[in-house]
Formats: structure tokens, sequence, C-alpha cells
């Protein structure tokens, strides 16, 4: 988050647009929740739409002028889609770039070819963590059930034993990892430190990945033990391609906005000198923008030029890239318009003065706030982005560490239990051919480990930094 975006935040917590009290408060806030559970849910409405009229809902029910509600929410969209939009733009050009020119499935292949057997678990958690760094988690669905399916097949192995940790090593990066759009959404209201929360959510995500990906891939293959598929394979990217780029290059253009992020954030720690040359210079390549800036220049041409893109191709790849996140950016942007209706109405505020009586951590309350909305609305964005608005306030008087936490925990709440109400819940479904028993046995229990792992060690650094 910018410091002016902090300033305005800070400035927005002061005069709330309603006087009400917190009965009041937490009536509206249930209402306007279950006006968007309910549209999404029972209307099957866009979550865009759901969201824009939960905000007018919660600002009646708050009886807030209705100029005023208008005006929280349309700042509070602006505003995000000012903070994260340029991010989910850069990070879809890049993943667009990554499978269209054969990347994704030249890092795929490179990886199985030195797996097998019992390793070959490991080595689909280890492929879908990396891929699923730059990817949204359906586009990343979409390219790796052709690898699972074909490895599956061909090794005999049960689909659940290759399947689950693909779809762990996808889902974490998801829920923990900017610059995903419901981590960057959560930082970006809270205030925290991108470089940080990165870092520990990489922290976080290693060992959540590995109890939910290949050690539950073990029971679940004894629970649901089903043979991939018996239909055709979908095409891969770069079955059309005469060539493709080298492992080598596409690795280092994947992890390079990493690297430069943690890089900054590391840089911060040590120098902590405002002035400093050196941080100056960090402060600016290591920003979410520049840093995903400069993959996508150097994936030009370390992944277009190699796969034979000409120039008039990787214009087309970028608009490929871009025209599927508008409806993502909206979401996005109309959670932040209701995070702003929240935090505008005294929303936050109640929140904090209730919390500062009650026993139960910060951390483990956004947790708890996020699962809420998660098995309400079934969007780990919409969980994510609401649950954030809720306990910005408590961000307040937080270090940056856990401030960062505080992120982590919300994310870690946004995927627990996957069921009906989930988009998620279907892809995975369809793609594997399994029953609706079979897919909450499976793939259902696996988003509660990783919201349940991922919650605890979170609040297991919390007593530690």
């Amino acid at each position: 988050m910018t410091r002016l975006s902090v300033e305005m935040l800070a400035a927005d917590t002061v005069e709330p647009i309603t006087s009400a009290g917190h009965a009041q408060l937490g009536l509206a806030v249930v209402a306007g929740i279950a006006v968007i559970v309910l549209l999404i849910t029972k209307f099957k409405l866009h979550a865009f739409l759901a969201l824009t009229i939960g905000s007018l809902a919660l600002g009646a029910f708050a009886g807030a002028p209705l100029d005023k509600v208008i005006l929280s929410f349309t700042t509070g969209l602006g505003a995000t889609v000012a903070g994260v939009g340029v991010l989910i733009a850069l990070g879809a050009i890049l993943g667009r770039m990554l499978t269209d020119s054969g990347g994704a499935d030249q890092i795929v292949d490179t990886i199985l070819a030195r797996a097998g057997g019992r390793s070959m678990p490991w080595a689909m958690v280890l492929i879908a963590s990396v891929i699923g760094l730059p990817l949204f988690f359906e586009v990343g669905v979409v390219l790796l059930i052709p690898v699972v399916l074909m490895v599956a097949r061909r090794g005999n192995y049960s689909l659940m034993r290759i399947g689950i940790p693909a779809l762990a090593g996808l889902s974490v990066m998801h829920g923990l990892v900017p610059p995903h759009p419901g981590p960057l959404v959560a930082i970006d209201a809270v205030g925290a430190n991108l470089g940080v929360t990165l870092a520990l959510g990489v922290l976080v995500a290693i060992p959540t990945v590995v109890i939910a990906g290949p050690l539950f891939s073990r029971t679940a293959a004894r629970w649901v033990d089903v043979p991939a598929p018996d239909r055709m394979i979908p095409q891969r990217p770069s079955e059309d391609l005469d060539k493709r780029p080298g492992f080598g290059a596409t690795l280092v253009t994947i992890l390079l906005p990493v690297v430069l992020m943690l890089a900054k954030a590391l840089v911060d720690i040590v120098v902590d000198d405002p002035t400093h040359t050196v941080q100056r210079v960090f402060d600016v390549v290591g920003s979410p923008m520049i840093a995903l800036l400069a993959a996508v220049l150097l994936g030009i041409f370390t992944l277009g030029r190699p796969a034979g893109f000409s120039k008039e191709r990787v214009a087309q790849v970028v608009e490929k890239g871009l025209a599927p996140i508008a409806g993502i950016l909206l979401i996005v942007g109309a959670g932040g318009g209701f995070k702003q209706t929240l935090i505008d109405s005294g929303v936050g505020r109640m929140v904090l003065e209730i919390s500062e009586n009650w026993s139960i951590p910060a951390l483990l309350l956004a947790w708890l706030i996020a699962v809420a909305i998660r098995l309400a609305t079934g969007s780990a964005t919409v969980a994510t982005i609401s649950a954030a608005g809720l306990v910005a306030p408590l961000a307040a008087d937080m270090s940056t560490t856990h401030t960062a936490l505080l992120v982590l925990a919300i994310g870690a709440g946004s995927l627990f239990f996957s069921h009906v109400n989930d988009a998620g819940f279907w892809l995975v479904k369809e793609y594997f051919g399994l029953t609706v028993g079979q897919n909450v046995k499976t793939w259902s229990v696996m988003e509660t480990i990783i919201s349940v792992v991922a919650g605890g060690f979170v609040l297991l650094l919390s007593l530690i930094l």
C-alpha cells in the first residue's frame, strides 16, 4: 500500500458516514453479507453486481445517506483498482506469455523427466508451485490437467496421487503468495509490507503444500481410488510450436519478480535508511509494478523470441492475456468498494472496539471471519476482500511482521472447505470425472487442510516473530 492510500484509509476512519450504534452496525454487516451471499448462491448473480448491491444494502441498513454510501463505494473501487489493477494485468500477461510460448510445458517436461516412482507426487507439487506463482488458479488448473492425466495414465498411478499435489501447489500459491489478487488486495487493505508478506507467505506455503499435497494424496488415493478418466487428453499449448524456450530462461523469468521483491524487503531490513542510494534503488526495482513489468519485458526475449513469436504475435499474446481479467478486476474493485463502505460506516472501528474485550487473538479472528465468508459465498477472493475490510483497523498497532501475518491469516481462512457454491469445486470435479461425494472427500478436504495448516503456522510464527 502506498503512503497516500494509508493516509486516505486513516482519514476515512476518523469520521464515519453514519452515527449508528454497534447493534445497528452489526446487523448492517450481517444484512450486507447476507445480500451478497443470497445474490451469488440463490440468484447466480455475478460477484461484481452482488458486491455492488451488497455495499448499498450495508449502507442503507446502517442508516447512512445513500449519496455518501455511493461515494464510499466508488472511492474504494477506484483506490483498489489503482493499487492492484496494474499488478493483476501484468501478472496475466506474464502468465499468458508463459503458456502460449510453451515455457510452462518446458518446466513441466524437464522436471518430469527427472522424476519417477515415489518421487512423482513431489515432482507434481514442485511443478504446480512454480507454475502457480504467476498464474491465476483457474489458468493453472487448465494448464496442468493434461499433465496430470497423462502422468497418471502412463505411470498407472491413482489419479488422486498425482492430482492432489498439483491442486495443492496451485491453491496454496493462490491464497497465500502475492502477486495473486487476493493477497494483493489484503496487503493493500491492511497496509502490509509486500516483501515481508511474500517472504512469510513462502515460508508458510512450503510446509502447508507438503502436508496438503504429497502427504494427504496417499490418504486421498485410498479414499477415492480412481484412474485417469477415459477421454481425450486436452491439447497442450506447445504442441503447435516448432520450438520453445529453455528451462533455465523460463525459470529465471518466472522467479525474477519474486527475487526482486524479496531483495527489496531484505535491503529495507539491512540498510534501514530511506535516503541511502542502495535502498532507494531497490525501492524502485523491487516495487511490485516494476518487478512484474521487468519480468514481462524479459519474457518477450526469453519466452517469445525462442518460441519464434513475431512482434505481431507478442502483441496478440498480450491482448489475449488482458482480455480474461476484466471480470477479475471488476470483482476485486467492487470488493474494494465494499471494504471502503465497511470502513466508512464505522464497522472497522466497531470490530476494533469490540475485539478489545475479547480474548481471541486478532489473527485467529481474521481467519474465522474469512472462513465464514468463504463458506457462505464460495469465493476465496470475496472472502479475502471482505475479511480484510473488517479487520483492517486491527493492524493499526501491529508490527510489520504481524501485519503481514494478518494478511496470511485472512488468505488461509479464505481457502477453507470448498464446496458446491465454489466454481473451483465444479472445475476439479468435471476435469477429474469425480462424483460430488468423491470431490468432497478429496478436493474439499484438501482445501480444508491447507486452510487449517496454514492458519496454524501463521499463529505459530506470531509467537516466534
